[in-house]
């Protein structure tokens, strides 16, 4: 699996829960942080990978640069808004932003407002470096970040687009089947009179047949026999559809399907990061058991999985 060590049986504490979780390199940091600070052992297991790639980037790098026709103006001038549907879209475009030599926005022009769109916490990362990166006159940008973290949120948030261009810098999916999720955001954007423009920002992309190793190779820390079978795995969380999915891929890689692994892990609490990855994890045959109401952040579902349990006990 690119970008990991070796996968091996980890070394967990014996006296503490253990959770999996599946999000790729960009998440795992702040979720394995929030696992520990409740005193549990996180155990990642990145079943999907995101990254930006030549393609991706150029394609970023169209709208960002000056028209052939007319030197003065880039394409993003002839949009209204951004629209970020995810963390790893807002580095992607960032990233890219960052190779240009001027600001593709003017600090003046006939559409003053232009506004960008952002979810929970990812909205951070809109900060006055990036704003005054995109236009020389940041007063001209408007953020806005939609009380409910979810696609639908984020139209409402835009409001109506009386016929105006939205850029939607998405991922390109690679090896797994796209979720809904993408295609809905751009209908409901529709709907509501805006003119979406798909961008592929960055690739996600299938982590690989061995990813879901290290979940299945947590061994029971009480067993009376070493022949005695059985996971030591008390919860997993999910924050994506894909990584459902490419968990799933890879349990059949390895001659395992849910079924099996549940019955493996007779106690396992599967958390869903908000009812968009509930209802595609749902979909794809995996039953959850508690979903955030709290979905800006991670911590939701923590704090979800802490009260379940202290409430169970």
């Amino acid at each position: 699996m690119e970008g990991l060590s070796p996968i091996s049986p980890p070394l967990l504490s014996s006296h503490k829960r253990t959770v999996a979780f599946t999000t790729p390199l960009n998440y795992a940091g702040r979720l394995s942080h929030l696992l520990q600070l409740k005193g549990w052992n996180p155990l990642w297991c990145p079943t999907i990978i995101v990254q930006p790639s030549r393609p991706t980037k150029a394609s970023i790098q169209f709208f960002l640069s000056k028209k052939d026709d007319d030197e003065r103006t880039t394409p993003l001038e002839d949009f209204s808004a951004i629209a970020f549907t995810s963390r790893a879209g807002i580095l992607a475009f960032w990233e890219t932003l960052m190779e240009t030599e001027k600001t593709p926005l003017q600090a003046h022009a006939e559409n003053f407002t232009f506004t960008v769109s952002a979810l929970g916490k990812d909205a951070e990362l809109l900060n006055e470096d990036f704003l005054s990166k995109l236009c020389k006159k940041p007063d001209r940008i408007r953020v806005t970040v939609p009380g409910a973290a979810t696609p639908t949120g984020l139209v409402e948030s835009l409001g109506l687009g009386g016929g105006r261009r939205v850029l939607c810098p998405v991922p390109l999916v690679v090896d797994l089947v796209e979720p809904p999720v993408i295609p809905g955001f751009l209908s409901d954007l529709a709907l509501r009179d805006w003119v979406p423009v798909k961008v592929h920002a960055y690739e996600t992309r299938w982590a690989g047949p061995r990813c879901a190793e290290r979940v299945v190779s947590v061994k029971r820390r009480h067993r009376r026999s070493e022949e005695e079978e059985g996971l030591d795995l008390d919860a997993i969380v999910f924050t994506s559809t894909g990584e459902v999915e490419g968990l799933l891929k890879s349990l059949r890689e390895l001659g395992l399907d849910w079924r099996m692994l549940k019955e493996r892990c007779p106690g396992l609490l599967v958390a869903a990061h908000g009812p968009v990855t509930a209802s595609g994890a749902e979909s794809l045959g995996v039953a959850v058991d508690l979903v955030s109401s709290r979905f800006h952040s991670f911590e939701g579902v923590v704090d979800a999985l802490a009260l379940t349990w202290n409430t169970t006990t």
